[in-house]
């Protein structure tokens, strides 16, 4: 199959890209520069431009783009290139699909289970309402710019996408070190729920989204068991063999990381019921598992 995929250089999107070839297929990389090789298209996601050439014969599309939520300190400025980067780039891939004579089945585009806002210890899944705050209203607002796609006919189906257990990048990219050097330990009371999920996983649940013409709309994708952040520690500490005592209190991330503070320190406790009613199976359903897998 022929493949479009925008942020392909992230750490999801370069794992998926060299997923998809190892298998045959042929993957389209979106750029926002000038393309450099013969496996890149152009497009401008703040402008709404997307080469039609890089779509043409696609079968699939996968639309991951988006600034990093836990990049910057959030300014207001940085707020609203984190919304729009997501809201107005999936709006330009929807409608330059629904402009073509020949569209692809299927359109995965992106989300978070950051969608739920704060659940505390109530276990959600995709049928559950939007929560309240920015990211929330971030994830409301980026699914439903994809609405001119799912119009077309394309089956689209949103990757609410938890905590990816990798060293290469991402939130968990930053634990490692952390915990390598034996200075890790839960942050604030420990007790808020982390819906995460294996960076191999990862990829074979959009893989599997892709090849399942029966998914479409929000799948979470997260490890069946989410765990407390104590719990996630505990774990990280038993596979490192390093000690995992050194709390870091909730006052010192609010001075380090601002308004971003108080979504490290909520709970998300989302479950991939869509996933596995679709018949997927977890490779690394275990916290332990997923580390082991990363390393």
């Amino acid at each position: 199959m022929r493949i479009a995929v925008t942020g392909s250089t992230g750490l999801i999107g370069s794992a998926l890209v060299r997923s998809l070839r190892a298998d045959g297929h042929e993957v389209v990389r979106f750029v926002r520069r000038e393309p450099a090789a013969g496996d890149e298209a152009r497009w401008d996601p703040a402008g709404g431009h997307v080469d039609p050439a890089g779509l043409a014969g696609c079968g699939a599309v996968v639309h991951l783009a988006g600034a990093g939520v836990g990049e910057h300190r959030w300014t207001s400025a940085y707020k609203k290139e984190i919304r729009d980067s997501r809201v107005l780039g999936t709006a330009a891939i929807a409608n330059a699909l629904a402009a073509l004579d020949a569209p692809p089945a299927v359109l995965v585009s992106g989300s978070a289970v950051g969608y739920y806002g704060d659940t505390g210890d109530r276990a959600v899944d995709e049928g559950a309402p939007a929560g309240h705050g920015f990211l929330p209203s971030v994830c409301v607002e980026w699914e439903a710019a994809a609405e001119p796609a799912r119009a077309a006919g394309i089956r689209t189906a949103f990757a609410r996408t938890g905590l990816v257990v990798a060293r290469e990048g991402g939130a968990w990219g930053r634990l490692f070190p952390v915990f390598r050097a034996g200075i890790g330990g839960r942050l604030g009371n420990g007790r808020q729920y982390w819906s995460y999920i294996s960076l191999r996983d990862e990829i074979a649940a959009l893989r599997h989204i892709i090849d399942t013409p029966g998914i479409e709309g929000p799948v979470n994708l997260t490890a069946p068991e989410p765990l407390t952040n104590r719990q996630v520690t505990a774990a990280m500490g038993r596979v490192l063999r390093r000690p995992a005592l050194l709390p870091v209190p909730a006052v010192a991330l609010r001075v380090v990381l601002g308004e971003f503070a108080e979504d490290v320190l909520g709970s998300q406790r989302a479950t991939p019921t869509r996933l596995l009613e679709s018949g997927f199976v977890f490779r690394d359903p275990g916290i332990e598992q997923a580390i082991r897998a990363a390393m």
